[in-house]
């Protein structure tokens, strides 16, 4: 690849891609061992006036630099954004609207916790117009709960699926699997116990150790060893597309046409803002993609927020990158991506990973036609072989 297609690689997009908006809200009861996302342990008194105020003002802003762009989502995440009040999200989700406009049918998501709302929080989200919950029941299970270290127990599980998948018409489930101890039959169980209450999408995780967790520094006792975490994984995924829910993503199961969009946007390479504590962006600006990340510590946070500096790191992605980040997200999709949605987002073909796709075909990890490209099976299970393939210095790109 010459460096003139590498200075062309991410020029000559026409128009620019779909806009979703991140709003990040960062606190929770307490911090899951297997957690590595921003996440802070909540005070007895959360600073909702505060940290609302910040979030607002960042989102002013970053207005100008998507001006005219209406988002097709809003995905409240964290931490546990139903820690906060109805009246505190109210006031976010009005001056959200108030600057950004996003579209009459667009999907606004809210992850909830069940050890942190109830039936009377859930319907007040509704009303407001919150149109989506994700709820991170993980378990149905005690056992299982307690070593995963959440605050709620399967009781409270069951209690807040059935709640959410009475209050609202669009329900996704968080469950894990091949967890401490866990059988095939425990997990089985627990994705029929979900399924049960009719929720539109399921997100189903294997248990990772990700760096910088309690659970990567000190692993807990009785986890399965990779072929058994690969049977578990296999079954949980024949359960699922067997009652209904079409797999759409390495972790996604979904009914007809209730895809999380907001998801879908990140992996298909559309553009995102982010907001709150340590929140993510990626933005087009004139053919070329930048890269934003917020401060990540609240109270940092929301000082710098309402001096109008709440970016921590702002950079233009090279053409090297952009075609590893794109390859990153469109192909955890089950259908992968059409071809010609490489020259919509980046301007460019498959030319500038050329070397890397044909590592990955011959290796039996993706699937080519004229029009498409899609990760196998195998690519899927070995995702991670997949996609290190595409670095820039591993592909030469």
């Amino acid at each position: 690849m010459t460096s003139d297609t590498l200075s062309t690689l991410t020029s000559g997009v026409l128009r620019p891609p779909p806009l979703t908006l991140y709003v990040h809200l960062p606190w929770c009861v307490r911090k899951c061992p297997y957690c590595d996302f921003n996440s802070h342990r909540a005070a007895k008194t959360l600073p909702e006036e505060e940290y609302v105020a910040a979030l607002l003002a960042d989102a002013e802003k970053t207005l100008p630099s998507v001006w005219g762009r209406r988002p097709c989502a809003l995905y409240f995440g964290g931490g546990t954004p139903s820690l906060f009040s109805p009246s505190a999200i109210f006031r976010l989700l009005s001056g959200l609207r108030a600057l950004y406009n996003p579209l009459a049918d667009a999907e606004i998501t809210l992850e909830a916790n069940p050890g942190a709302a109830d039936a009377g929080k859930f319907a007040e989200f509704r009303a407001m117009g919150i149109n989506r919950l994700s709820l991170g029941v993980q378990s149905f299970n005690d056992d299982a709960l307690s070593r995963l270290g959440r605050i709620h127990d399967g009781a409270q599980s069951h209690a807040a699926a059935a709640a959410a998948c009475d209050i609202f018409d669009n329900v996704n489930l968080d469950l894990m699997h091949a967890l401490p101890e866990q059988t095939r039959s425990a997990a089985l169980s627990d994705v029929n116990m979900a399924m049960g209450y009719r929720p539109t999408h399921l997100s189903l995780y294997e248990l990772t150790l990700e760096a910088e967790t309690v659970f990567y520094k000190s692993p807990p006792a009785g986890l399965p060893s990779p072929d058994e975490a690969a049977a578990i994984s296999e079954a949980v995924i024949g359960v699922a597309t067997g009652g209904g829910y079409a797999r759409y993503e390495v972790s996604a199961y979904a009914l007809k046409s209730h895809e999380c969009r907001h998801n879908l946007n990140y992996w298909r390479f559309g553009d995102y803002l982010g907001i709150g504590a340590g929140a993510h962006a990626k933005i087009s600006i004139s053919g070329a993609l930048y890269r934003e990340q917020r401060i990540k510590h609240p109270a940092d946070y929301m000082k710098r927020a309402m001096n109008g500096d709440a970016v921590s790191e702002r950079r233009k992605v090279s053409g090297r990158e952009a075609v590893f980040e794109f390859m990153l997200n469109a192909l955890r999709l089950c259908d992968g991506f059409e071809i010609s949605l490489l020259a919509e987002r980046l301007g460019g073909g498959t030319s500038a990973a050329e070397k890397a796709l044909t590592l990955a075909e011959e290796q039996g990890l993706i699937a080519r036609s004229a029009t498409t490209i899609r990760p196998t099976e195998k690519g899927m299970r070995y995702l991670n072989d997949l996609l290190l393939l595409f670095l820039p210095e591993k592909a030469e790109l």
